[in-house]
């Protein structure tokens, strides 16, 4: 039955590649170089850290997740396929009516991503010049407004 449920560690393995198809699709400002650096900490270090939602589609495989560490929206996202069918907007309405997600981080570099969260909602309130990892990817950050 397709729908959000709660994560389970043998997830990670189909989690992380819908997080390196949509990473692929959507942040053109990453190098291959950085994406497959990437790779494994998000599947052992961050999935592990967050609590973790996973949408599944009629066949039951997963195509979206959330990643959420107390109010802070720290993952979202949706394989490209699906792309446009509402389920990334039906994950982050999870988030924030059932997790308490009132904040999120954005790429400066992906304004689909933007648009999105303005669009349900999220204001800009900062920014700042270098991601996570202390790379030149700026941040914007965003705190829901409704």
């Amino acid at each position: 039955m397709k729908g959000i449920y709660p994560a389970q560690p043998g997830d990670f393995d189909a989690i992380t590649q819908v997080w390196e198809a949509s990473v692929r699709a959507t942040h053109h400002f990453l190098q291959d170089a950085d994406i497959r650096a990437l790779r494994p900490l998000v599947r052992e270090q961050y999935l592990p850290m967050v609590e973790l939602r996973v949408y599944r589609d009629e066949q039951h495989a997963i195509v979206g997740f959330l990643g959420v560490a107390e109010n802070r929206l720290e993952m979202l996202f949706v394989a490209p396929e699906v792309v446009g069918k509402g389920i990334g907007k039906q994950l982050l309405h999870y988030a924030i009516e059932q997790l308490g997600v009132t904040e999120v981080d954005v790429n400066e570099q992906n304004p689909q991503a933007l648009g999105f969260y303005q669009h349900q909602g999220f204001i800009v309130t900062g920014r700042s010049p270098l991601d996570g990892q202390g790379k030149p990817f700026p941040l914007l950050h965003l705190r829901y407004q409704r």
